[in-house]
């Protein structure tokens, strides 16, 4: 099966009232609900997703010419498996996570993710969001 993947950043200041009132129930351009959404479609075979709570996520890369390995706790991870191997993983830091759902179809799998909006947050890698007081300080530039 085929993966699609959102994560919502949800607006905090949205007013289900408001929309209610002014715009038939639905989100409007001064009303919206997500402050900003990614979309990611996993071509490989995905069996099932495996949602881990409280993980240890390894960022790695590089710092210029340095490679580095910055565990990040508190995180929330959603393992794509095809079967009882892991075909990628995507997630974000507990405290950013609002709610998720999984649906499975005939032939495919869709995670929605919503996130905090009042929380701010990194995106160092695609599909792995992290709070940023849980982001590393020897990370951060501060030049």
């Amino acid at each position: 099966m085929t993966c699609r993947i959102h994560f919502y950043l949800l607006n905090d200041h949205y007013s289900q009232e408001y929309a209610d009132e002014h715009n038939n129930g639905e989100p409007s351009e001064m009303n919206r609900k997500f402050l900003w959404e990614d979309e990611f479609a996993i071509k490989t075979n995905v069996t099932k997703v495996d949602s881990r709570d409280y993980e240890m996520y390894p960022l790695q890369g590089k710092n210029g010419e340095e490679a580095f390995t910055e565990e990040i706790a508190d995180m929330r991870l959603f393992y794509l498996m095809d079967m009882d191997t892991p075909v990628a993983v995507v997630g974000c830091s507990e405290v950013l996570l609002d709610s998720y759902f999984i649906e499975e179809n005939d032939d495919e799998i869709v995670l929605e993710a919503y996130m905090k909006g009042e929380e701010p947050l990194a995106n160092p890698v695609t599909g792995i969001y992290i709070a940023s007081r849980y982001f590393p300080e020897s990370l951060i530039r501060t030049k």
